[in-house]
């Protein structure tokens, strides 16, 4: 019986063309533009008086792959054509009723947070949540309500986060979706508010 031998060139190709069919990555360029869609929107309801001196534009994504050399290039080029077809079928939706309704009660509940985003009582955590770190910055009147908007935000984005992973097919995104919408958070959030970094540690834009 003769043996078919393949060269390698092209099993590496039909090895990579498969890993490229049955693997659809998750979007992250999608992702960020959907997550920007969507917090500038609820941001946009922020008054007036918190908005600071100018327009504030999202921050552009950062591209972790910066080829340096021409053969680095070539592979880029070649990787992008083959993934091509999986990236367009993954690009994120967030047209849906639940999606509009989540995104609509989150714009009209901003105009009562973004003063206490101003005055450093509610800040922004590293998981897309919000909370309030400092209520000795909220009048003893007004804590319990504060309070429980804290609790209505954070069970929209929850919602949020699972409602987009789960109308674009792929459930199992709900944690990468969330970890982009809370950089956006912040990185989309005015002059003066607080967040809270990877480490633990309180910081103010």
């Amino acid at each position: 019986m003769k043996t078919l031998h393949l060269p390698m060139s092209l099993l590496l190709l039909l090895f990579v063309t498969a890993c490229v069919t049955i693997n659809v990555y998750f979007p992250a360029e999608a992702a960020v533009k959907a997550a920007d869609r969507i917090i500038l929107d609820v941001y946009g309801n922020v008054p007036d008086e918190q908005e600071g001196s100018g327009e504030q534009q999202p921050a552009e994504p950062t591209s972790f792959l910066q080829p340096s050399s021409v053969p680095v290039r070539i592979v880029s080029i070649a990787l992008d054509w083959l993934v091509a077809p999986a990236h367009a079928a993954a690009d994120l939706s967030i047209n849906t009723p639940a999606i509009r309704q989540l995104t609509a009660s989150m714009e009209a509940r901003i105009r009562q947070l973004a003063p206490h985003y101003a005055s450093g009582a509610i800040g922004m955590t590293s998981n897309g949540e919000i909370v309030l770190r400092d209520q000795k910055l909220v009048p003893l009147r007004e804590r319990n309500n504060v309070k429980n908007l804290v609790a209505l935000e954070n069970r929209d984005r929850g919602a949020l986060y699972a409602e987009m992973a789960r109308a674009n097919g792929h459930p199992e995104w709900e944690g990468e979706i969330r970890a982009t919408f809370a950089r956006r958070w912040v990185d989309n959030a005015r002059a003066g508010w607080w967040y809270m970094d990877k480490s633990g540690n309180w910081k103010q834009k």
